[in-house]
């Protein structure tokens, strides 16, 4: 019979300890490790996210009683790994799409005093650029809870020709003008407030619910506008709602429907950041101290990956919430990860034939 090693280790041998410990030298700041290596606080923190530990005594308690089953666990660019594996995005245009978003996490005041965000909480906050091929955070910068989406949005570095679908938290027409010299392309939610004026307006086919297709330029009376170059407005109502929108883009030559369709799969960054909060642990936290909570977060962004690796390597129709109940039950299981995911059947061993009668 094929001898296997926990769950928990084939999991952890999908991340190649050189390249983690390389990074790691890379990106380390502040005082030297005391005792724990950076691998064993990543190896302990990743059975915290996937065992669903919620305190430093239970995650202690838990790795005391399978100090027997870690003897092995001696073995980041997981998300260059996804990239090779992930589907690619429901539309029929090539351009690579993202939904950019942040997401606010509570914290209490006492216990977090350098996140102070009101006069009575503190808070940080998760800002992603999520990308709709198989929907990875490739962007992702974690804050205190008082920066503005857009000042985080401003750095991602998106690659030529992409989309960026942005609510009206990230409205800076000066941004608009240089991802447009920039030949990136946005969608977004155009401001009731907004002033402008129409160059030109299109043809457009009230079947598929566009009211509206206009060439436009912003307007000011006090001083040059920052943004002077013509952009694109799309008047939609959802049949279903009715409800109307105005969408504002600087691409001409997707169909007006299709940029209403593509605001409307904004909608997949929220539910990332429900899935995250729901399913991984990055509202409680272990530690106090800003490096321990920034930790938290990563580690558990890398389990978010490392389970959609699985995912699109095995070719699973299984979701991701139904692997990680999966794994919560089998982690120090010794059982194939492949076999555990596809729902084989477990393996048992000669059993005495005595002992079965029994039985």
């Amino acid at each position: 019979m094929a001898h296997h090693n926990t769950v928990f280790s084939q999991i952890l041998k999908l991340v190649p300890r050189h390249e983690f410990e390389t990074l790691a030298k890379a990106h380390h700041h502040g005082r030297a490790f005391r005792t724990a290596s950076r691998w064993s606080q990543f190896v302990c923190l990743s059975m915290a996210q996937l065992t669903g530990r919620n305190s430093l005594r239970d995650m202690v308690e838990n790795i005391s009683a399978q100090t027997h089953r870690l003897y092995h666990l001696g073995s980041a660019k997981l998300l260059k790994r996804c990239q090779g594996h992930v589907p690619g995005h429901q539309f029929t245009f090539k351009n690579t799409l993202y939904s950019m978003d942040a997401s606010t996490i509570d914290l209490c005041l006492n216990i977090f005093p350098w996140a102070k965000f009101k006069l009575t909480k503190s808070a940080i906050k998760l800002h992603v650029g999520l990308n709709h091929e198989g929907y990875l955070p490739e962007f992702v910068t974690i804050t205190e809870g008082n920066v503005a989406d857009i000042t985080e949005g401003r750095k991602f570095t998106f690659p030529k020709h992409s989309i960026i679908v942005i609510d009206r938290g990230y409205v800076d027409h000066l941004w608009y003008k240089r991802l447009t010299q920039k030949e990136i392309f946005f969608v977004t939610r155009l401001k009731v407030s907004a002033k402008y004026k129409v160059i030109e307006r299109h043809i457009i086919d009230k079947t598929k619910g566009v009211t509206s297709d206009q060439t436009i330029q912003f307007v000011s009376k006090d001083k040059p506008y920052k943004c002077p170059i013509p952009l694109r407005r799309v008047g939609y109502r959802d049949p279903k709602t009715g409800k109307h929108y105005s969408f504002l883009t600087n691409n001409f030559e997707l169909s007006a429907k299709t940029v209403a369709d593509i605001y409307k799969s904004r909608w997949q960054v929220e539910l990332f950041f429900k899935w995250v909060k729901q399913n991984l642990k990055i509202k409680s936290f272990i530690g106090t101290s800003k490096n321990a909570v920034m930790t938290q977060i990563w580690v558990a962004l890398c389990m978010y990956l490392l389970l959609a690796y699985l995912k699109f390597q095995s070719k699973l129709r299984k979701s991701m919430q139904q692997m990680l109940r999966l794994l919560q039950l089998n982690l120090f299981e010794k059982r194939d990860l492949m076999a555990l995911l596809r729902g084989d059947p477990p393996i048992i061993k000669n059993t005495n034939i005595h002992q079965l009668g029994l039985i």
